[in-house]
């Protein structure tokens, strides 16, 4: 990389920097720190949602998959879509209607409401440390990022850089430094691709007739993917929408109810089809990079998410390489700050809150910031740890959603609020997914550990509720 995009990338890191030092010095209290002020546009709070949902993971993931199945890959954000739309029609006005909510800072404390306090714990607990294994994957993909952009920087030291600016700012900043930082980065993302990573690297693999000649038909098609693929990322995805901790922040950061659901409905056109296809195609381009030579490798040892970073590096010149790399470093940030908010809210509202009620609201900041400083330092050493962004990602989703899925929509929609049946859905949901998935047991049409965590979730609570047994 030439000296004018590592100053372009340091100017755009000191700016994020010095978002949080400003609202570090605006925020009054708790309010601010992790819902914003409760008073956020649509648009902001709708960027900041995709911006987070989809960021640098999924980027990175995506272009992974373009690399490896072409334009299918595009399937995966499709289940985005249908869980924002879902969302906003159901979830929100369930959540935002509700004044008994008016106050709440995180996800858990809607079980405390629904249900009792020990399972708002367990639930406290479930967040936090998805929220910890979704931060790492992250910084991973920052690093994967860095290390294949930068000559002679190894995948170890980028994620120290990366942990060190994702937390420095979040821990200052909070939810609205957050948000306002979301807003930047997914526009100067959408830029990239649009103007600078698409057109680029589709003239220097030779335009439409080269790809054409380059790559296999089914690379163009959308029906080049298993539908346990389809299953497994419906499964996965699909439900975070109505169990993620970063989207019931931003629930109770929008003003009302039309604010949240327009927000909701922006994120959803945002996720499928305009940043699906973006993500795979780039990493289609990769892959014809690959094939004719540009990118040096041996196909089976090459990892497909690193296929994307090489290629730009290779065909981008002076000035705009520091430009795209801004904008996918954008991505990873706008992720990794928002994850880091929501185990941080779990860890001194759900985990602490009790210990902290008698604190000022200054005391409570910096608590706040020092709980977020250490968590970020705990999902470095998990990101250290591991190689997979995607698979990282999808392990932190499916552990959620197993076991928060099941009690939250008896407890909103079906009006059962039995905390015994609650409790032990949860415990047995995240247990059985996680316990599969760490035991790597071959499972029936290899469908993904999650849905049998799920099924086991829901049987747990009817029988429980049904049999009417407590503890």
């Amino acid at each position: 990389m030439e000296v004018i995009d590592l100053i372009i990338f340091i100017v755009y890191m000191l700016v994020m920097l010095g978002v949080g030092v400003y609202f570090m010095k605006n925020n009054k209290g708790q309010d601010d720190y992790y819902v914003g002020g409760r008073s956020m546009g649509p648009w902001h709070i709708g960027l900041s949602v995709v911006a987070t949902d989809v960021g640098g993971g999924f980027s990175i993931g995506l272009g992974g998959l373009g690399f490896a199945m072409g334009l299918s890959g595009s399937w995966m954000l499709f289940t985005g879509l249908i869980g924002a739309w879902l969302a906003a029609v159901f979830l929100i006005p369930a959540v935002k209607s509700n004044p008994a909510f008016s106050k709440f800072y995180t996800f858990p404390q809607i079980f405390e409401y629904l249900f009792d306090r020990r399972v708002a714990f367990v639930a406290g607990i479930i967040c936090f440390v998805g929220y910890i294994g979704f931060t790492s994957s992250q910084l991973l993909a920052g690093a994967k990022l860095a290390s294949g952009t930068f000559e002679g920087l190894s995948l170890n030291t980028a994620l120290m850089i990366m942990g060190a600016i994702a937390v420095i700012y979040t821990v200052m900043g909070g939810l609205k430094a957050v948000i306002y930082t979301d807003t930047i980065q997914w526009i100067i993302l959408l830029a990239g691709f649009i103007f600078i990573g698409l057109p680029i690297s589709y003239y220097h693999v030779g335009g439409w007739e080269a790809i054409q000649q380059t790559l296999p038909a089914e690379y163009f098609s959308l029906s080049n993917i298993r539908w346990q693929d389809l299953a497994n990322w419906g499964i996965t995805i699909l439900p975070i929408w109505f169990v993620g901790m970063t989207l019931y922040q931003r629930i109770f950061a929008s003003r009302d109810v039309k604010t949240a659901r327009k927000a909701w409905f922006i994120a959803g056109l945002f996720e499928w089809p305009i940043m699906a296809f973006m993500g795979v195609a780039l990493g289609l381009l990769a892959k014809v990079a690959f094939e004719q030579g540009m990118i040096v490798g041996d196909q089976a040892s090459l990892d497909p998410e690193m296929g994307l970073p090489i290629l730009l590096r290779h065909v981008l010149p002076a000035g705009i390489m520091g430009l795209m790399m801004s904008a996918y470093f954008s991505a990873v940030l706008s992720t990794a700050d928002s994850c880091l908010m929501a185990a941080s809210g779990n860890l001194t509202t759900d985990l602490l809150g009790k210990w902290l009620r008698n604190k000022s609201e200054d005391a409570g900041i910096r608590v706040s910031q020092i709980s977020t400083l250490v968590i970020g330092a705990v999902a470095l050493v998990i990101a250290l740890q591991m190689t997979n962004v995607l698979e990282l990602m999808l392990y932190s989703y499916a552990f959620m959603v197993s076991g928060l899925l099941i009690p939250i929509l008896a407890g909103l929609f079906w009006k059962k609020k039995n905390p015994s049946a609650a409790l032990a859905s949860m415990l047995v949901g995240g247990g059985v997914t996680a316990g599969l998935a760490i035991a790597k047991v071959p499972l029936p049409l290899e469908l993904d550990a999650n849905l049998f965590g799920l099924l086991a979730s829901l049987a747990v609570f009817l029988l429980v509720d049904r049999l009417k047994i407590t503890f």
